[in-house]
């Protein structure tokens, strides 16, 4: 079954916890003893309605406050789909943790507050979402019953962000009025905005289309692990085992190992204990080849006409997530597919600011949440693509080496 990986996003108290909650009740995917807690706590605290958002906010500080602080990841499934939701928080201090879960998004779900219109922190959400290259976005226009299921809000709204937008690098957008706490246009069709001819939530989340949005021409595999059984079923057994990063790879194709440079044909692909004719990103596979050849952890298995360049430069975008400013002549350790290495921060080339989109060049540090464009010097060769081109070997982790702390989140413009 097809699997859509989508995260909220928006502003504080716009109802993002309110409306997964909505989504899961009404789709049947939360249990009677879930749902009696829910009412139960709801009921001991004196609310006047059934707080769903206490189905995801389960940190006892987010109850208390009632905000999301961390990400909360929640699985369900309809007949045509399986969704996987991470709900991320809305609170600027957290920007690091919005990042994080929607860096795996198909979709971003941004919602907004049809009192309170677009906010800083909706524009904020949107850029984040725009540079992780979320494919997919839906404008959310919630709490719809609080203004009267007004039409001229909603096409207010409507107008503003779709002119914002036009800024943004945003291939396919949907706004969509609902109200999480009623239930209106999230799973059924609302009786009170029959003005609105669209879908609702839910028909758009299983109908939207992201197949295409992976990379299927350049095949990349980073190897994770060597798999040699040394059992007497599988004596002379011998794969390597890792995630398809991109392209399909078919048995019988020749490919080369990078960065070695060493070529050979896959002799086969195997799925747990069934062997597969191709395999195809997500899927995680073990490739065997007809040569012995020295393969490892790190190393990329790629087409031979079509490899990635290695590169010891980079070029990229980045999330600064910890206290401590991130500052030219830093040196930090760096995760880029299964391969690590170190690497030194040449320089800060400027911070973005989000809310505006200026960059401001005479920046000479990086603080907590920030963006900005920096360059890095590797000690070893990365087998990297642009981000724009591939998701996942266009992105990495910067670490600090002396508490292993991840620090930096990047987004790779190139490498020269």
């Amino acid at each position: 079954m097809d699997l859509l990986r989508f995260a909220t996003a928006g502003s504080v108290d716009d109802g993002k916890s309110t409306l997964i909650g909505r989504l899961l009740l009404d789709s049947k995917s939360i249990f009677e003893d879930q749902l009696e807690a829910v009412e139960a706590t709801s009921v001991s605290r004196g609310y006047d309605y059934t707080d769903l958002a206490l189905l995801t906010d389960g940190l006892r500080s987010e109850r208390e406050q009632g905000i999301t602080i961390d990400v909360a990841y929640r699985y369900f499934a309809t007949p045509s789909r399986k969704f996987i939701i991470a709900d991320t928080p809305g609170h600027v201090q957290y920007t690091r943790n919005m990042v994080t879960g929607a860096s795996t998004a198909d979709l971003g779900l941004v919602l907004v507050d049809a009192r309170q219109g677009l906010t800083e922190q909706s524009r904020r959400h949107a850029v984040i979402l725009s540079l992780l290259r979320v494919p997919h976005l839906v404008l959310a226009v919630n709490k719809m019953d609080l203004v009267e299921y007004s039409e001229e809000t909603y096409q207010k709204i409507h107008t503003e962000f779709t002119q914002f937008a036009t800024k943004l690098n945003i291939p396919d957008l949907e706004v969509i009025p609902i109200s999480a706490l009623k239930g209106d246009n999230v799973v059924d069709r609302s009786d009170n905005m029959k003005w609105y001819s669209g879908p609702t939530l839910m028909h758009h989340l299983e109908h939207v289309h992201v197949a295409s949005d992976r990379d299927l021409v350049d095949v990349r595999f980073p190897v994770q692990y060597v798999v040699r059984p040394k059992s007497d079923e599988y004596h002379d057994y011998r794969g390597y085992g890792g995630m398809v990063a991109g392209g399909v790879l078919k048995k019988g194709d020749e490919v080369v190992v990078l960065p070695s440079g060493m070529t050979s044909t896959i002799a086969g692909i195997d799925l747990f204990d069934n062997e597969i004719d191709e395999a195809y990103p997500p899927m995680s596979v073990t490739v065997r080849l007809a040569d012995d050849v020295d393969v490892s952890r790190g190393d990329m298995i790629a087409r031979v006409k079509n490899a990635p360049q290695p590169s010891q430069d980079i070029d990229a975008m980045v999330c600064w997530m910890t206290n401590e400013p991130l500052r030219p002549r830093q040196k930090l350790a760096i995760k880029h597919t299964t391969r690590s290495a170190r690497a030194l921060v040449k320089d800060i080339q400027y911070r973005l600011d989000v809310n505006t989109l200026h960059r401001d060049q005479e920046t000479k540090e990086l603080g907590l949440n920030e963006i900005g464009r920096i360059q890095l010097r590797t000690t070893v060769p990365l087998l990297c693509d642009p981000y724009s081109q591939n998701r996942t070997t266009g992105s990495f982790i910067l670490i600090d080496e002396a508490t292993g702390v991840t620090v930096g989140a990047g987004m790779i413009n190139s490498g020269a």
